[in-house]
């Protein structure tokens, strides 16, 4: 195994301490998981009750009485900032008789409570149940007395991390940061709950959820699906280190800011690939000609110069984390591409019903730069205004765009599905390099052997 090349480093930044190796079942995947309604029946019963997902992001809510609701499978939850200024999650169901109790996205509350539009229930944003209609009409002698403060909405596990509103199902589950160990701790420094969501999209497409994963948990791909990415980064593995921890998250680290020692091109095509980064941090790229590779540490060294005069706070990074990929796969469906100034957020969520479908979700977020309202973002070729709230883009796959690199991804997933259920494909045959993948599979097993949660 070869390691990634190491450049002077100024302040510790994230660990990159490589993680042992894991024991690898022996079991070789076919097609049946990516399609089965008695699989997804299982994930849905045994998997995601167990594991903690994002409701929303903190900036959603800033105010008492905000809420945002996310759909995950059959179910519905309902986060909400309280009049005590803690933020709460709750099934969104209204406990008469079953009613969604909110359907919109996001809102705020008028007049201080939910009221459900079926019989008019009203909920405070504690959760507690303060009214209904006709309450002398309820009886200790058929299904009870006054359903005030009993019958309140039924609370969800939460914590928020990052800017994010996280929700466990399990209410013995571990407590958030240690069940994120150590990307956690890996990620603290990049402040995301000081970022700024700036693009915000939704899809849906015919494939499975594992489909996104699966992808987002190799790099084996980039040559033939981002071919424009060899001139700006070192996508061999060879140059790239693979960690798999005890939690079932995984990381990349891939070196960028430069091609690797196996790019055969014109030193021209890095200099245009890096052409915004190399312009912005005043980079002359023509000493570089005859080793390409070493724009890498010039960056490095000008942004470490610049940075503050250009508004960024570099001063908690490593000098690899001002130019390197650090991807993070968090079990089972989120995906945190780390930039210096920002993070691709990527889920893909299973369908409600039918497990050859997908709900994707790509956000940006926006380190913007102190003092700055508009800033243009490299990753997604787009300026963007802190003052303006990213709208949610709704849509299906190749009518939406998730942003120039995602979108390519997204073309391969509908074929990839197709393949899957072939009667031809006798399961997969995957090189060391994509091993991220089955550790991945590894966990889903290892929870479905759970049983389902009750």
């Amino acid at each position: 195994m070869t390691t990634i090349e190491t450049t002077r480093v100024n302040v510790a930044g994230t660990p990159r301490d490589k993680a042992p190796e894991p024991e690898f079942s022996s079991t070789r995947n076919n097609g049946d998981r990516y399609w089965t309604p008695e699989f997804a029946r299982q994930e849905w019963e045994a998997l995601f009750p167990r594991v903690w997902q994002v409701a929303g992001r903190v900036e959603q809510i800033p105010e008492p009485g905000d809420y945002v609701t996310y759909d995950i499978g059959r179910d519905s939850v309902l986060a909400v900032r309280g009049e005590d200024e803690k933020i709460r999650v709750f099934y969104n169901v209204c406990q008469h008789r079953g009613n969604r109790l909110v359907t919109a996205e996001v809102g705020s509350l008028a007049g201080g409570e939910f009221a459900c539009a079926y019989h008019g229930w009203r909920f405070g944003d504690d959760g507690r149940l303060n009214w209904v209609p006709d309450e002398d009409d309820f009886h200790a002698d058929f299904q009870g007395d006054s359903p005030c403060g009993k019958r309140n909405l039924i609370e969800i596990k939460s914590d928020t991390w990052a800017g994010f509103i996280w929700f466990n199902m399990d209410d013995n589950a571990a407590p958030l940061r240690e069940w994120l160990s150590p990307v956690a701790e890996h990620l603290d420094v990049y402040q995301m709950e000081n970022m700024r969501r700036t693009h915000w999209v939704t899809i849906v497409g015919d494939w499975n959820w594992k489909c996104v994963q699966d992808n987002f948990n190799e790099s084996y791909h980039l040559p033939f699906v981002h071919p424009q990415t060899l001139p700006a980064m070192n996508e061999h593995h060879s140059g790239s280190q693979f960690d798999m921890y005890d939690s079932g998250h995984a990381r990349m680290i891939m070196p960028g800011g430069g091609p690797g020692p196996h790019y055969s091109g014109r030193p021209e095509r890095a200099f245009q690939s890096l052409k915004p980064d190399l312009e912005f941090w005043k980079v002359d790229p023509e000493p570089y000609a005859d080793d390409p590779s070493q724009l890498r540490i010039a960056l490095q060294q000008a942004k470490r110069k610049l940075g503050e005069s250009k508004g960024f706070d570099f001063s908690a990074y490593s000098d690899e984390q001002l130019t390197d990929n650090y991807h993070y796969t968090v079990f089972p469906s989120i995906s945190f591409s780390m930039k210096p100034d920002g993070c691709i957020w990527l889920r893909g969520t299973p369908h409600p019903t039918d497990p050859q479908k997908c709900i994707f979700d790509m956000w940006y977020l926006t380190l913007f730069p102190k003092g700055s309202k508009e800033y243009w973002s490299n990753s997604m070729r787009d300026w963007v205004s802190i003052d303006h709230q990213a709208e949610h883009q709704t849509g299906v796959a190749g009518e939406v765009s998730c942003g120039p690199g995602i979108d390519q991804d997204v073309s391969i997933w509908s074929t990839q599905q197709q393949g899957l259920r072939s009667r031809g494909f006798r399961g997969e045959y995957m090189p060391w390099q994509e091993r991220r993948i089955k550790f991945f599979h590894d966990q889903i097993d290892r929870h479905l052997a759970m049983g389902p949660l009750t």
